[in-house]
């Protein structure tokens, strides 16, 4: 029967939905059915229809052709109806089948109940005759039972009343004291009531002894220092079943209690001395963090666990027991009402108490914990230091469950804080050395050594890509140790620390703009010691590094940070844009001690050579002073190395005959001694060549030496070319001439002209500068006699 109702149950629930289904598809498309009027012969579908009616109508209206339509239409929808009603009759076969069965069955069914009922019905009459007889022959004894079994009871507690100091010395013997203070608390009120009777008064002296007894051996245990903390909660617990001072027995269970928490905290501290075998500490944090965990915290929880359940939960006991004798004796509530005031004032004291005592513990614990994590603040291992304080704010977590009042968990917050922003200036101060680790590299990597040639170059590009590169993956690194504190797996990562000052304070202030800020000041101060004691390379390439910098690398390095820590625009306190603007100051400074160094470093030779020679009584010149061709040399080594990190830059379109370009000085001098209107000034102005050469000044364009140098190698060896030129010009003119001196300086000019056109912007420029030489050479000479300029080129062709 159920087998049938279940498969007929799912058939209805098709029919139904598939009903529904169809409905609100008619009703999507408008289809909705028109209700049916009822009365309307006219209509087929209305129980009123009335067929000769309808055909008279269809004759008058339509014609013979739409009588035949008519005709199919209606044969069309009949077989339809038919095929419609053979598919249902179908369909239902199988449920009118089932249906006749279920009835079947039930009729069957309830014909077998029909016949139980009327059995149960006669059963219940035979035994409700039958009690009835019973009751009635039982009446009279029911009183005299009840009056036995009433002086049968109170002979049995009397019985155990007399009992009862054997009892208790039985227990007390045998060391079962729960048993005798619970037989002594059952009896106590019968003995206190009754303890002027004769009979019950030695009872009491009796009792009273042997519990007095039990209270020194349950003292006893209490203060054993072996004692688990099992026994100690069954110690006070029945010292407290036995009336004993709650607020003595408070002070005594925490005494007790802080010894081995004490030798737990000593052990701790033990392991803060450096093991002087091995020179460090014996354990590494996350050793330390556990055992401060499983052994101090742990004692600490059990502890304080066990002192609620008996000072603090047991007082709903007392309690109940207090209004359960209340209500047995009939006292008055006043009384109770005062047991319930006396109960929650030892209550709030046991609980200042617990307070107390856990707040010096844990100032002590944490006080080890964060000293010991200070220890290891440099260490380079993030990820033991982060699961220490994980785990150490984990187990404090647990334990503030138990005390939900008190104020550990905001000290284990400053902890976790405190060692942070520590754990982040140490990462700062380790950026720091990396970055100057790497300029002692670079300074290792330029420095000559004896067995390397002199001549022999370092491919600075390379050193720069090399440094670039390796202060970049430390900021990486770095930021990758501290995305360890954010977490989501720590359970301290939901600190508000961690959600907005971490971030944008502590991580992208403090060690990464910190860090480039600092970059950029060690830059500057070596802009300012550059004279004496940086070398010119070391210069070029931070010069490079900076700008570096401030294109791309902080820009760079700032996004990243800011993605990974997911820092907020208006949270931002340095922009790029400052930062950027600080380094391209500090690039160019660099670049403008570069030009500085090298061309004081050139001209130094350049002076030291014009100031150890007698240039009035020089030889005849036969080649080019060595001092020359170094000074080329070094311009060229210097062009090189430039280019080798800067770009070639603008340059004006040069002459054909740049290399080749005698000195026009030569002939412009000859010209205007040999002009006829120098004679006719001659004796009354005494007109010579220095007033021509400052005439010539006027209309010449101006040199700035000392200008600011760009970003490209010929703007920078542009500012070498002249500080050399300069010096060059300043040191002759403090220099008395001969004629072998002039025409040595004319070699070496040439020599210099021939070279130094072609690595600065514009070649007019060493041409204007080598004209001021020679010009001063002729201010400066007792007998001016130029050599030729055949003779010139032969020498330095030679040279």
């Amino acid at each position: 029967m159920n087998k049938k109702e279940s498969k007929e149950q799912p058939e209805e629930f098709d029919d139904r939905k598939r009903t529904r289904r169809k409905d609100m598809l008619k009703m999507f498309y408008g289809m909705e059915e028109k209700p049916i009027d009822q009365n309307d012969p006219l209509n087929i579908d209305s129980p009123s229809f009335n067929k000769d009616m309808f055909l008279q109508k269809l004759k008058h209206e339509k014609s013979l052709a739409e009588l035949m339509d008519t005709e199919n239409d209606m044969a069309k929808q009949i077989r339809m109806l038919d095929s419609d009603m053979q598919t249902l009759v179908y369909e239902n076969y199988n449920k009118f089948i089932s249906a006749t069965d279920t009835i079947r069955t039930m009729k069957r069914d309830f014909r077998q109940m029909e016949d139980q009922m009327e059995k149960l019905t006669n059963n219940m009459a035979a035994i409700t005759e039958l009690n009835s007889n019973i009751n009635a022959s039982m009446k009279e004894n029911r009183g005299k039972i009840e009056k036995l079994s009433g002086v049968h009871s109170v002979l049995q507690k009397l019985q155990f009343l007399f009992e009862l100091p054997s009892r208790l010395q039985k227990c007390l013997e045998m060391g079962s004291y729960s048993a005798a203070v619970s037989y002594y608390i059952r009896t106590k009120s019968v003995l206190h009531r009754y303890r002027d009777m004769e009979s019950f008064s030695g009872i009491n002296k009796d009792c009273n002894f042997i519990i007095s007894e039990i209270i020194k051996k349950l003292k006893e245990t209490f203060h054993n220092k072996e004692s688990s903390t099992h026994e100690l909660g069954e110690c006070v617990g029945l010292l407290l079943k036995l009336e004993e001072p709650a607020d003595l027995l408070c002070d005594e269970y925490l005494q007790h209690s802080r010894q081995k928490l004490d030798e737990n905290l000593k052990e701790l501290e033990s392991y803060l001395v450096h093991d002087p075998n091995k020179g460090f500490l014996s354990i590494d944090i996350l050793e330390f963090v556990d055992r401060g965990c499983n052994g101090f915290l742990s004692n600490l929880a059990l502890t304080i666990a066990s002192y609620e359940k008996l000072f603090l939960k047991r007082d709903h006991q007392q309690r109940n027991e207090s209004k359960t004798t209340n209500r047995k004796y009939e006292k008055q509530t006043n009384s109770s009402s005062q047991q319930d005031d006396q109960i929650t004032q030892m209550r709030l004291v046991a609980s200042n108490k617990l307070a107390t005592f856990v707040k010096d513990l844990l100032d002590i614990y944490f006080r080890l914990i964060e000293s010991r994590l200070m220890m290891d603040k440099r260490a380079q291992d993030n990820a033991l230091v982060v699961r220490a304080l994980d785990r150490f704010y984990r187990r404090l977590q647990a334990t503030k469950n138990l005390l939900p009042d008190s104020d550990m968990m905001k000290c284990g917050k400053d902890i976790v804080i405190r060692i942070t922003k520590a754990r982040c200036k140490h990462f700062n101060l380790s950026l720091r050395e990396y970055f100057s680790d790497c300029l002692s590299d670079a300074r290792t990597a330029i420095a000559p050594t004896k067995n390397t040639n002199v001549n022999k170059m370092v491919d600075l590009s390379e050193l720069v890509t090399a440094t670039a590169s390796a202060l970049l993956n430390q900021v990486k690194s770095t930021l990758a140790d501290i995305q360890l504190f954010t977490i989501s797996d720590n359970n301290f990562s939901n600190i508000q620390y961690f959600q907005h000052e971490f971030s944008c304070d502590d991580v992208r202030e403090n060690i990464i703009v910190d860090f480039i800020v600092h970059i950029n000041n060690v830059m500057s101060e070596i802009c300012e010691t550059s004279d004496s004691k940086q070398s010119p390379e070391l210069i070029l390439i931070l010069s490079r590094l900076c700008r570096d910098f401030e294109l791309s690398t902080v820009e760079y390095i700032l996004t990243l940070t800011d993605e990974q820590f997911h820092i907020n625009t208006r949270n931002k306190k340095t922009s790029l844009t400052e930062i950027t603007v600080e380094m391209g100051m500090t690039a160019q400074r660099l670049l403008n001690c570069y030009v500085k160094s090298c061309g004081n470093s050139i001209s130094r030779m350049i002076r030291t050579s014009v100031e150890s020679r007698d240039w009035l009584q020089s030889p005849e010149p036969r080649q080019v002073r060595a001092v020359m061709r170094r000074v080329v040399e070094d311009i060229t080594r210097t062009d090189l190395m430039v280019g080798s990190l800067y770009e070639e830059g603008l340059k004006k379109a040069r002459s054909s005959d740049s290399s080749k370009r005698t000195f026009p000085y030569q002939t412009s001098l000859s010209r205007q001694r040999d002009r006829p209107h120098w004679g006719a000034y001659a004796p009354s102005s005494n007109l010579d060549n220095s007033l021509l050469s400052n005439i010539q000044k006027l209309f010449s364009e101006r040199i700035d030496i000392f200008s600011t140098v760009d970003f490209s190698r010929t703007s920078i060896v542009t500012g070498v070319v002249k500080l050399v030129l300069k010096t060059l010009l300043e040191c002759v003119r403090l220099k008395t001439l001969g004629k072998y001196g002039l025409q040595q300086l004319q070699v070496d000019c040439h020599y210099l002209q021939l070279y130094l056109w072609r690595f600065v912007s514009d070649e007019k420029l060493v041409h204007t500068l080598l004209d001021e030489v020679l010009t001063s050479c002729v201010n400066r000479c007792v007998e001016v006699v130029f050599m030729e300029p055949s003779v010139i080129d032969v020498i330095c062709e030679r040279g």
